[in-house]
């Protein structure tokens, strides 16, 4: 029998000697790059591409800002890369923290959108030495595929029942259901010109509108409706209540982020279901609403909290207080984020729902592995790592855009001018 120093000496060697058997030897960054691309489509698409000392192996991720695409370029290229290379690459969970705090100052969109990027080029990288997608790496599938919502819209209640149905037909169980663009619904006249938001006639149409597409298409389809934060406190907790007869799978973001804790008054009043949170860059912003239970989806992009390591560990905190991702996409989004999503969606029980995104054909060869939607699910591949890559010379081919004025969010207001916070 070993004595118990050289016991302790054989296990500490054991993953060296492991490693060594592999004949794996240590990794170190030796480039950082930036891929900057509309894609043939006017989109804003930041990628980072993570170079390894191993020849051949490298790892990509999302960094995309659609509002900041030129600030998240600068902060890769000024200050990320240089900080990263020369570093080990299989350190994920020290690079995120020493990443995430080399800043000073935490959080943010654009810093999160720069650690967002690393990480999943970081898990990338490690499924791929691994030969392993990155869902098995976290634990591997509790799920065959991810269900994912589909948007509707129409300008008329009856164009709105044509369109679930079509959705249905496609299918998709999960349909989320407005009436024309975000606040349709709640648009006047307005006499100075062009059309204001009045929130008291918002929650006056919309909840009608749902009764009559209930009448129509029955209590199959899972509706879900988009508020983006239109609402003023004690107008969200009335149109909550409004809600609650047609069995809503989710009312989405009924409030801003500035006025959270009337989510309390919500839930006195109301069962009808809350996801919340596409606004949020700081996973911690959503500790109190899990853990007081006033909500039931957590609806944060996947790059804009900091990438797969932030987003499994939200996961795991939502499972015990029986709340649920549905990691948002938007328009906007590219193929990488898509895929980063699916990878913890299909590994994790505390899933909800996907939101879908639509890529066209020009897209998917700038982005090659891209997910699939088949009636009305995600499907990735089984290719190690995020099963993705980017076409650099298509990419280039596609550069971003002028910037104009500024890429600025189109924002609505109200008759007397004041903004309505989007």
């Amino acid at each position: 029998m070993l004595p118990r120093r050289e016991l302790l000496k054989s296990l500490w060697a054991a993953p060296l000697l492991a490693q060594s058997a592999k004949g794996l030897p240590p990794l170190t960054i030796k480039d950082v790059k930036v891929i900057a691309t509309s894609a043939g489509r006017g989109y804003r698409w930041i990628f980072i591409k993570i170079i390894t000392s191993e020849p051949g192996l490298y790892g990509i991720g999302s960094a995309s800002n659609n509002f900041q695409p030129h600030a998240v370029i600068a902060a890769i290229e000024k200050h990320l890369a240089p900080w990263l290379i020369g570093k080990n690459p299989e350190q994920i969970e020290d690079l995120w923290q020493s990443g995430h705090l080399r800043t000073y100052w935490r959080n943010g969109p654009v810093n999160n959108n720069v650690l967002s990027g690393m990480d999943m080029a970081l898990w990338d990288i490690k499924g791929k030495r691994a030969g392993m997608p990155v869902y098995e790496l976290l634990g591997g599938k509790v799920r065959n595929a991810v269900p994912c919502y589909d948007h509707i819209a129409g300008r008329t209640k009856e164009q709105i029942v044509e369109n679930i149905q079509k959705s249905q037909a496609l299918g998709y169980r999960h349909i989320r259901v407005q009436m024309g663009a975000y606040g349709g619904g709640g648009f006047i006249p307005n006499p100075a010109g062009g059309q204001a938001f009045d929130e008291d006639v918002y929650v006056d149409t919309i909840p009608p509108l749902f009764e009559y597409v209930r009448s129509k298409v029955g209590n199959t389809p899972k509706l879900c409706h988009d508020v983006h934060s239109h609402l003023s406190g004690i107008n969200a907790v009335e149109f909550s209540r409004r809600m609650q007869p047609y069995q809503m799978f989710f009312i989405e973001d009924v409030l801003s982020p500035e006025q959270l804790p009337w989510y309390k008054q919500i839930r006195q009043t109301s069962t009808t279901p809350q996801a919340v949170g596409e606004l949020f860059t700081h996973p911690f912003e959503y500790l109190p609403l899990i853990s007081d239970r006033l909500i039931d989806f957590v609806r944060c992009r996947v790059s804009s909290i900091g990438g797969i390591t932030p987003a499994k560990k939200l996961a795991a905190f939502c499972e015990p207080y029986g709340v649920r991702t549905a990691f948002q996409e938007g328009g906007d989004n590219d193929p990488v984020n898509q895929i980063a999503a699916y990878h913890v969606d299909i590994s994790h029980p505390a899933f909800g729902i996907q939101e879908e995104n639509h890529f066209p054909d020009v897209a998917k060869e700038v982005v090659t592995g891209a997910g699939e939607i088949r009636q009305g699910s995600l499907y990735g591949n089984d290719k190690p790592g995020l099963g993705i890559d980017v076409n650099e010379a298509l990419a280039a081919k596609y550069p971003l855009q002028p910037a104009g004025k500024g890429y600025e969010y189109p924002l609505d207001r109200a008759m007397d001018g004041t903004v309505v916070k989007p």
